[in-house]
């Protein structure tokens, strides 16, 4: 089980840089062009994107890395110009200049670029068509941010890969069987020195939390924070110093910053989520590196054990997932037990499961902030020895019925909700 853990660590946690969304959409553009035999930008007639709901709604507003500006056409045609970077996966934006994004405004200007909604049920669909004056390139992305099933170069297949019931592990079946308890012994007894992407992982995002404290992104939610402590209107809590170093990581992140963050499942703001609100704890009560790392480690694949069955995508916001995960690595630090931990998950589950994810955009910080600051309340009221009754609206007496109920939700009812979600958005 213990190789399985660490396997499932290192696959689920990657550096993206930029939000995921808009960064698969490069990416596709980029494997459209770096099968392009002749790749001259100047020959480009059209670049067709069709994709789910959910990948429409993510990278409509949010910043694109070293561009500050939004635009799904923008993302897609960065992608094509940085077909070199093709195996660079979620950096595939990393070298973005600005002689690139001045032809990729003119290609745009030029009428070329055509984004529709795709006809599909996937959550997360991408599908892009590159056609030059000699050739027609399709480039499919399903499931996963960075799974290329098709590349179809004028009719002949040169890849194809089949998708049945995709499963979100690593690549043993005995993590289906996940729970708490293996958890709890993983992380009681490996090694620290078989956790380096845990350290990686903290470094990556304690980054890009410093910059978005440090320089103006977005909302400033952060930076905000701080400025009212200052102020008087706040005290520096552990709560209100996990809320403005989280949501720092995110006001960089959505804001454009050009630094990567390690995400977790796909989504860099679950990577930020599951990771500083530990740290900020940890680091606030003074505890040492190896507590910190361990509790962050927990967090994460917390977080994993519950994006298995939420979904990759979903009408409900990932960062409560994350949130989860960091509330339990919190009671982990702080010496709580088992059973706290799983008051923590029902404590969780039993205050902002409904907050919605309307897309990937600056306002992103606003609701991690709320996230890490609940992690911290639901953390504490468990070592208290409180947790949310079993009659309490979708929690069960059970941590893991109460877990399914809420994947239910996001699964279930996710569907409609992203129908008004994007409707919304597309007719202010």
């Amino acid at each position: 089980m213990k190789e399985n853990i660490l396997g499932l660590l290192k696959y689920r946690l990657k550096p993206a840089m930029g939000c995921t969304e808009p960064i698969a959409i490069a990416l596709a553009g980029a494997y459209a062009m770096k099968n392009s035999n002749k790749r001259d930008f100047d020959k480009i007639e059209k670049i067709e994107l069709k994709a789910s709901i959910n990948i429409i709604k993510n990278a409509m507003g949010v910043m694109l890395p070293s561009v500050n500006e939004a635009g799904i056409d923008l993302a897609l045609t960065l992608g094509v110009l940085s077909y070199e970077n093709y195996d660079k996966k979620l950096e595939v934006l990393n070298d973005v200049d600005e002689n690139m994004i001045k032809k990729a405004k003119e290609i745009i200007k030029a009428d070329k670029v055509k984004v529709d909604l795709a006809n599909t049920d996937k959550k997360l669909y991408i599908e892009v068509i590159l056609t030059t004056d000699r050739e027609k390139i399709k480039v499919i992305i399903e499931d996963k941010h960075t799974n290329i099933t098709l590349i179809d170069v004028n009719g002949k297949i040169i890849h194809k890969k089949q998708i049945d019931n995709l499963k979100v592990d690593d690549n043993s079946n005995d993590v289906d069987n996940l729970n708490i308890v293996d958890i709890l012994e993983f992380i009681d007894t490996v090694s620290i020195n078989d956790l380096k992407i845990i350290e990686d992982t903290i470094d990556l995002n304690k980054r890009i939390s410093n910059e978005g404290l440090n320089n103006v992104y977005g909302l400033e939610v952060g930076r905000n924070i701080i400025n009212n402590i200052h102020k008087g209107y706040y005290h520096e809590d552990i709560q209100k110093v996990a809320s403005y170093i989280t949501a720092a990581g995110t006001d960089a992140r959505m804001g454009g910053a050009k630094m990567p963050v390690m995400s977790n499942s796909g989504s860099g703001n679950q990577g930020i989520v599951a990771t500083l609100p530990i740290v900020a704890v940890g680091e606030k009560l003074g505890l040492d590196n190896e507590t910190i790392i361990r509790g962050v480690g927990l967090s994460h694949l917390v977080t994993i054990y519950i994006k298995m069955k939420f979904g990759v995508l979903s009408g409900l916001c990932g960062a409560v997932v994350a949130g989860i995960g960091a509330s339990c690595g919190i009671v982990y630090i702080m010496d709580g037990k088992r059973e706290n931990i799983e008051m923590a998950i029902n404590n969780m589950i039993g205050n902002i499961t409904g907050m919605i994810c309307d897309g990937a955009k600056p306002g992103c910080a606003l609701k991690v902030a709320q996230v890490a600051s609940t992690a911290v309340d639901s953390a504490l009221l468990s070592l208290a020895g409180q947790g949310v009754g079993p009659l309490d609206g979708i929690v069960t007496g059970d941590y893991v019925k109460t877990i399914n109920n809420f994947n239910r939700l996001s699964q279930e009812a996710s569907g409609i909700l992203d129908d008004i979600i994007l409707d919304s958005m597309l007719n202010k």
